[in-house]
């Protein structure tokens, strides 16, 4: 069945883009859902592939006008947010959406599309063994993994209110419970 929406939220460093990358090749008929951004293209991005491009006040227009399911300004000037008009296409067009959004854009489109939309929440087995992900990537600097595991801790709080919590111990025990949830919702 298509035309549903299934809502990945987690701290930085969980494994969820892994999870949704294992997913999307699983011939399920998910799309990603194209969010919109106030910064410029990187490299050969293009405006309605990987995003939609808009200005700062372009941004701020259409937020007043409530055209946003969730959105967040992440740095001054630097917005990131699902347009309701695109996810209504891309469900018109017969695909099961996956959003990949922050704890709080999760529960606000969950919010807006109750049973028509799964929200899973991909908890680290613990903070530590977070730390010592983001350690192991080495792209960031002390100072950026501390800001990322006190955004995690209070993301963590935010778990109980998504549909299902997979708990990333073991990637391919992940795997196959996000697969299983995933089909069971899709066929219901």
């Amino acid at each position: 069945m298509a035309d549903k929406l299934i809502i990945f939220s987690a701290p930085s460093g969980s494994g969820k883009s892994t999870l949704i990358d294992y997913l999307m090749q699983r011939g399920l008929n998910l799309a990603f859902s194209i969010s919109a951004t106030s910064r410029p293209p990187r490299g050969t991005e293009r405006n309605g592939v990987e995003y939609f491009f808009l200005s700062p006040e372009e941004f701020r227009r259409r937020i007043a006008d409530g055209d946003f399911l969730e959105y967040e300004e992440v740095y001054k000037d630097r917005f990131y947010g699902t347009l309701k008009a695109q996810v209504e296409k891309q469900l018109d067009e017969g695909q099961n959406i996956v959003l990949d959004v922050d704890v709080h854009g999760g529960c606000r489109i969950k919010e807006f599309y109750g049973e028509r939309a799964l929200s899973i929440f991909i908890q680290p087995p613990s903070v530590e063994e977070l730390r010592r992900r983001l350690e192991g990537r080495g792209t960031d600097s002390p100072e950026v993994i501390d800001d990322r595991i006190a955004r995690a801790e209070y993301e963590l709080t935010f778990a109980q209110k998504f549909d299902k919590v997979i708990v990333n111990d073991d990637l391919e025990r992940a795997k196959a419970e996000a697969l299983a949830i995933l089909k069971a919702f899709l066929q219901s």
